[in-house]
Formats: C-alpha cells, sequence, structure tokens
C-alpha cells in the first residue's frame, strides 16, 4: 500500500511494479501529483534528468511517453501534467483518486497490544471523496504523503504567533502566484512581509521584486523577516551550487534587496500578530523581544514544512524527537550538523521502524529537515522495494550523489546570526570551526544590502 501518488509514491509503485509485487496507489486528490499542482507556478530548481525515475520511464516507454528535454525546468504544473499524471495512467486502476487515509494501525491490536501483532497485517483506513469508508489489509506501506498539508507557522518557536489565526485572511504560507489576476491584486500596491530563509522567501521575494518593477510607482514592496543575522551562506549557495537555479534564486533574493524593492528584518523572532492601531486593518509583527515593525498588508509565512503523523498514531515509529524523521536517517540529514548539503546515502534500513512493514518515504522521510531532493526519494523507493522483495543485498547497494548547496556552515546555523566581526572569508567555504558565529545575539536590525556591505561578503 502506498500513501499519495506523488513523484516518490508513484515512483514506488512503478519499483514495486518491477520487482513483481502489486501496488496499490490511495491519493486524497483527484489527479496524481496534487500536491504539485497546488504550486504549479513554480519552476522547479532540477532540470527534468534530475526529477524522473528510471524505473517509471521503464514503465512509461510502451505508452508512447517522451521523455522532455533533459536541460529544461519545468514547472510544478508541467511536472505534473507531462510525467506524473501519465505515471499514473500508465499505473492505471493501481491508483486510486478521492482516497484519504484517516488510519494505520495493525489489525486487531491497537500501539499498546504485543500478542502476536507481528503476525497480524497491517490494516490502512480510507475515507473516500463519496463519502464511502474502507479498511484495506496490507503487508506493509509506504508513505509517501508528503509534508505539504502541514505548513510550518509564523511563531518562532513552532507555534502559531499570538493573533496568526485571527489574521488568517491577510497570511498566506504559499509562494504567491503573481499571473493570476485576483493573486497580483492582493499584492500589487501593497506591502508584504515574507517569514523564511529558504528556497521558498528567495521565490517569493524575487517574484515581489518583479511585481514592484513591474507597477513602479503603486508602492509594491516587501520586507523579509530572517531570524539570523546576514552572512555569506544567507542567499544559498549562489554560482557555487551545483544546481545552478537553486543558486540563481538565493541571487534573485539578494537582487531584490540590494534594488530597494525589500527591506531586510534580521534577528527577528515572532511572537504576535496584530493588528495596526490606526483602523487601517494592516497588520503589525511583534517580536520575541518586543520589537514591532512597521505595518505590513499581507503576510507569507514560508518557514518550512512538518509531517502530519496524526493518522500514523496507532503504529510504533521510531522517530528522532526533533527532526520527526527516522531515528536512523535523522543524523544523517540534522541541519544543525550539515553542511554543504551533504546526504549519506541511505534507503530501507535507514527507514525502517520497530513496527514492521512500515516506511515513510519522500519529503515525509525528512521530518522537519530541509533541502530534499526528488533524486533521494528515487533512490529511497528503489531500495524500500528491494527489501519488500526479500532482495536485501540490493536494498543495502544504495547510490546516492546530491549536488552540493555551494554554502558550507550547516543550517543550524541559522537562528544565530553572524557577528558584525566575522571576517568575510568565513563564508561559504570555511571549516565549521572557523565559521561558527558569535553566541551574542544582536537586537534585530533593518539592514540594506549594497555592494560594500560587509554581511553581504563572503562566496556568494
Amino acid at each position: 500500500m502506498i500513501v499519495g501518488a506523488g513523484p516518490v509514491g508513484l515512483a514506488a509503485a512503478a519499483h514495486l511494479l518491477g520487482r513483481d509485487l502489486d501496488p496499490l496507489v490511495l491519493e486524497a486528490g483527484e489527479r496524481a501529483g496534487a500536491a504539485v499542482r497546488e504550486w504549479a507556478h513554480v519552476r522547479l530548481f532540477s532540470t527534468w534528468s534530475e526529477i524522473t525515475d528510471p524505473a517509471a520511464e521503464k514503465l512509461l516507454a510502451p505508452t508512447g511517453w517522451v521523455k522532455p528535454d533533459l536541460t529544461t525546468y519545468p514547472t510544478g504544473g508541467e511536472w505534473a501534467e507531462h510525467y506524473l499524471q501519465p505515471l499514473a495512467d500508465a499505473l492505471g486502476n493501481r491508483v486510486r483518486y478521492g482516497a484519504r487515509v484517516t488510519g494505520v494501525s495493525r489489525t486487531g491490536r491497537d500501539r499498546v497490544v504485543d500478542a502476536e501483532r507481528a503476525e497480524q497485517p497491517l490494516t490502512v483506513h480510507v475515507a473516500y471523496a463519496d463519502g464511502r469508508e474502507e479498511r484495506i489489509l496490507a503487508r506493509a506501506v509506504v508513505d509517501a504523503s508528503g509534508t505539504w498539508s502541514t505548513p510550518s507557522p509564523a511563531g518562532a518557536d513552532g507555534l502559531p504567533a499570538l493573533g496568526e489565526r485571527a489574521a488568517a485572511d491577510r497570511v498566506s504560507y504559499r509562494v504567491p502566484d503573481l499571473d493570476d489576476p485576483a493573486t497580483r491584486a492582493r499584492y500589487a500596491g501593497r506591502r508584504t512581509a515574507v517569514i523564511g530563509s529558504g528556497a521558498s522567501a528567495f521565490t517569493a521575494l524575487a517574484a515581489l521584486a518583479s511585481l514592484a518593477k513591474a507597477d513602479d510607482g503603486t508602492g509594491t514592496r516587501a520586507t523579509w523577516i530572517l531570524r539570523r543575522g546576514i552572512s555569506g551562506s544567507t542567499f544559498g549557495g549562489g554560482s557555487a551550487d551545483q544546481l545552478p537555479a537553486r543558486g540563481a534564486l538565493g541571487l534573485a533574493a539578494k537582487a531584490a534587496v540590494d534594488e530597494g524593492h525589500a527591506d531586510a528584518v534580521t534577528g527577528f523572532r515572532t511572537r504576535a500578530i496584530e493588528h495596526a492601531d490606526d483602523g487601517s486593518g494592516r497588520l503589525v509583527l511583534v517580536s520575541e523581544d518586543g520589537r514591532r515593525l512597521d505595518p505590513v498588508d499581507e503576510i507569507v509565512v514560508l518557514t518550512g514544512l512538518r509531517p502530519d503523523l496524526s493518522f500514523l498514531g496507532e503504529l510504533r515509529l521510531g522517530l528522532d524527537e526533533r527532526l520527526q524523521a527516522p531515528a536512523a536517517l535523522a543524523p544523517l540529514i540534522d541541519p544543525n550538523q550539515h553542511s554543504c548539503g551533504t546526504v549519506y546515502p541511505h534507503g530501507a534500513n535507514e527507514l525502517a521502524h520497530p513496527e514492521p512493514g512500515i516506511y515513510l518515504v519522500g519529503m515525509k522521510s525528512y521530518g522537519r529537515a530541509p533541502t530534499f531532493l526528488a533524486l533521494t526519494g528515487y533512490e529511497q523507493v528503489r531500495s524500500v522495494a528491494a527489501a519488500l522483495a526479500g532482495d536485501h543485498e540490493a536494498a543495502a547497494r544504495v547510490e546516492l550523489v546530491l549536488p552540493e548547496t555551494g554554502v558550507c556552515g550547516g543550517a543550524g546555523l541559522f537562528d544565530q546570526p553572524q557577528a558584525d566581526n566575522t571576517p568575510a572569508d568565513t563564508g561559504c567555504c570555511a571549516t565549521p570551526a572557523a565559521a561558527e558565529p558569535s553566541p551574542v545575539t544582536p537586537a534585530p536590525r533593518l539592514i540594506q544590502l549594497g555592494t560594500t556591505s560587509p554581511s553581504a561578503s563572503g562566496c556568494c
């Protein structure tokens, strides 16, 4: 049983078929890649050569499918239409749509019961869009449902900021599609706060800067909220990134600030979202230390995603207490330690849980850790399919080489602003020890980045 008809879930089905195992894919949406379609307007930073799976291509070949130009960068919508949906169609009735998994357990055993537990099949509870419910027995469950449905909130403590829910009509957790007329009208001529420091935040900042240029004089402007300070790694790998389009995202965000279309506020950890006192209906961000920013019209929160574990509550999962990733995988992807995008090869062994037959794969396997790539998920499910087929040698023979980000000093440093006197040459390529930031956290500050700014120096 596979949960989710996204890129990794469909690849898992293709690998299982290649092992003469019969998969069933349960997809809550009405089409393949339902989550991907929700960011259809966003262009991937990986080329077509890096986002298709070999087993899936083999399954597609008899259908007349032609692989797109390997050197081009598709949008999410193109990925869904030209690869994911054809792959789901090739799988035929092995994919069920409008099928939401509401629970997984052992037949007749809650998570407390030991007696004969291992001998019982897994039971998957499914709620269909037409109101029907069903329980399906399964030998194994591969959860590839991703993390898209559970974005992280604005609050720096991992909880919604005070007033965040009340301001829901002005708060978005997605990169805005400014080609959509209604969305464009929502942000044009207004000030928008963008909270986050990853690729999604870069994308949003670049899009808002483009809108500001197109609507020159109308007042379109962004305020970029960072919990850390500005350093050489703030804008990603830049030209050192082995995925050039990913590096370009960071450079575009830097240009948005350099050109005056966005202000960067550093060392700001959001505690509350309040309405302005002037009756305008605008919103004011308040930090943990009491600082209040100028009012904004809209807030875009891009602080990461987290796994929905609610329907797995009756299973015995072995999860890292911080990342909510499989315990054996967590040390390999921990952003508090890792640098340069390094991910050690991993597969079924690292993805296994105390509950036999359960595998979290794809984005969900990373829990709250960032920087997941499709290539990682494809290799995961190749290994898992081999393990389920009893080919343990192939399952253990995991090979994975990921492009480096060009940024040393792991994401664990993101919340610790770089001291103003940190030498510029401790940017992207210093050893972690040399790049260690000052333990002193400066007060939040509003900065403009220019070519002479020491904070913008370094490798990128």
